[in-house]
């Protein structure tokens, strides 16, 4: 979805080092075909190597780098020194991108892992923008520079936390975050167990829970202080999500390099998606918190998934969730704007006209208001 969508890389993680370990991550099989994948569509794999090794683990790392670099990987996300040199050595025609959990925010240390044979430097999520423009001038302009436009935000720097390890002995420097910052906290007075009291005199006691970033309102900014690439937080979410933001982003980079205001239609695209309420980081001061609560919401939700369709618009969908006739639906697709229609007519795979798909996935038939391609998705928008 994020190839089909726009996106000019994506980064994954193997089953080793990388910062996501619940995630489905991929063996050494899977990740070469992810960059075949990647690399016929023109773009390219960044692999995350971005945990903090432990000793025991050392060993283990030569293979691993090297076995990615046959794979095809074109890029590292590297977040330890010595991981850094040890990819030089047993990967050296792989690229090495410093993780934003090193916690790049100057020139000075930008330079220096220049030195140490970065090819670019993805900036902690607290650096501001002014500092963007001094770092982009201070350093050597074959150095890229990398920032995250979009998704969660972690409450402590750059993600170095222990606090999920002592509540839990989950370790979020090893991918295991149990996220207790977004935990709804009360008081507990020594004497009165069981008595719990809000700390807090608004709608809630997350004292620690942070908004979402949102940068879309500001691509040219962020390209005139001299960020080469755009990073948007898109592992553990969903397929839909992936295709939605990076659709999004897509358009406001476009939009921008051409020097054309972007429309909001594009804006609203990012409010569709499952999110907390929006900041833009710490690039214009402090980000806020959001007090009363912890959960996403979104006003979209996947109906269906074009598998193919012809010249007239005749489409064969799987069913997301269920919808029925009469049902007010957008289609999206990577070549368009989103287009809203009534559900006239569907039929189920046998070509039985159906009034309403049923709550087990399905494959369904229908008219669709223009041609599409394969990965183009049907959503509904939820009422208010």
């Amino acid at each position: 979805m994020a190839l089909h969508y726009g996106a000019d890389a994506v980064y994954l993680a193997g089953k080793r080092f990388g910062m996501r370990a619940s995630a489905g991550n991929f063996s050494m099989e899977e990740l070469a075909e992810a960059c075949e994948m990647a690399h016929g569509k023109g773009a390219a794999v960044h692999l995350t190597c971005n945990t903090l090794p432990r000793e025991d683990e050392l060993k283990a790392l030569p293979d691993f780098l090297r076995e990615a670099e046959n794979a095809g990987v074109d890029a590292f996300i590297i977040a330890d020194l010595g991981v850094m040199k040890a990819a030089e050595k047993y990967a050296p025609d792989v690229q090495r991108h410093v993780s934003t959990q090193l916690g790049v925010i100057n020139s000075a240390t930008a330079r220096v892992l220049y030195d140490m044979g970065a090819s670019r430097v993805v900036l902690a999520r607290e650096t501001p923008m002014r500092d963007i423009y001094e770092i982009r001038a201070n350093t050597p302009k074959e150095l890229e520079i990398e920032a995250f436009v979009h998704g969660a935000m972690c409450v402590s720097f750059s993600g170095r936390c222990l606090l999920s390890n002592y509540l839990t002995g989950r370790d979020a420097n090893r991918g295991a975050c149990a996220q207790p910052c977004r935990w709804k906290y009360r008081l507990v007075e020594e004497k009165r167990p069981g008595e719990y009291f809000d700390i807090t005199e608004d709608n809630g006691t997350y004292i620690m829970n942070s908004r979402d970033m949102c940068m879309i309102d500001h691509i040219p900014e962020l390209i005139d202080a001299g960020v080469t690439s755009f990073k948007i937080e898109g592992r553990m979410k969903s397929a839909y999500y992936a295709a939605a933001v990076t659709n999004a982003y897509r358009h406001a980079i476009d939009c921008a390099l051409k020097g054309e205001e972007l429309p909001q239609i594009w804006r609203d695209e990012v409010d569709k998606l499952s999110h907390r309420p929006y900041c833009t980081g710490f690039y214009y001061g402090d980000p806020g918190q959001h007090y009363s609560e912890t959960s996403y919401y979104s006003d979209a939700e996947v109906c269906a998934v074009v598998e193919q369709c012809n010249d007239e618009g005749n489409a064969v969908l799987t069913q997301r969730n269920r919808f029925c006739l009469g049902d007010e639906v957008e289609l999206m697709t990577n070549d368009h704007e989103p287009i809203p229609f009534t559900v006239e007519y569907m039929e189920n795979a046998d070509g039985e006209a159906i009034e309403a798909t049923p709550h087990a996935m399905m494959t369904i038939k229908m008219k669709l208001p223009i041609p599409c391609s394969r990965l183009s998705i049907l959503r509904r928008i939820k009422k208010t």
